[in-house]
């Protein structure tokens, strides 16, 4: 795919969709100081070159019954790439995985997973996650409060 090179028009309209994806095209416009029929073209354009992957609300686990949000640290037996492809095929099937990351180091994956409560964690932990084909360890982390959650990533210059 073929990048669109980003001014700062186009860089300003990014960062202002990453904090609000839901604001109207003429609100949008407005921040970035151009007509909205050429900020319409632009957020086009930005999508089409992939810029923009999609549009999401953000929900509030806790308020939908969500209790418990943890890491899970996983190592695998191989790191052949069908083993790793096969384990991601999995973690994909599982609803409790909301990321997956496969990293360097000591771990080979990361996946943040949420739950109603302990008990169902720990089922999912022991159920899913331990007798999987493949998984020779796994650590986990509760996490006890959230001090930053930003999504996308920094926009120099939009600031």
């Amino acid at each position: 795919m073929v990048r669109h090179r980003l001014d700062d028009i186009d860089r300003k309209i990014l960062a202002e969709l990453q904090s609000d994806g839901r604001m109207t095209n003429v609100e949008l416009a407005n921040r970035v100081n151009i007509t909205a029929p050429p900020c319409l073209r632009r957020v086009r354009v930005l999508e089409k070159s992939g810029y923009i992957k999609g549009y999401h609300a953000e929900l509030d686990a806790r308020a939908l019954g969500y209790e418990v949000t943890a890491y899970a640290f996983v190592g695998l037996s191989s790191q052949a790439e069908h083993d790793l492809n096969a384990f991601e095929q999995l973690v994909a099937s599982w609803p409790q995985v909301r990321t997956c990351h496969m990293l360097s180091g000591d771990v080979d994956f990361v996946l943040l997973c949420v739950a109603r409560n302990m008990p169902e964690f720990q089922e999912f932990i022991t159920r899913n996650l331990t007798s999987a084909k493949n998984v020779a360890s796994v650590k986990t982390a509760l996490i006890i409060r959230n001090s930053k959650n930003e999504c996308g990533v920094p926009m120099p210059g939009t600031e």
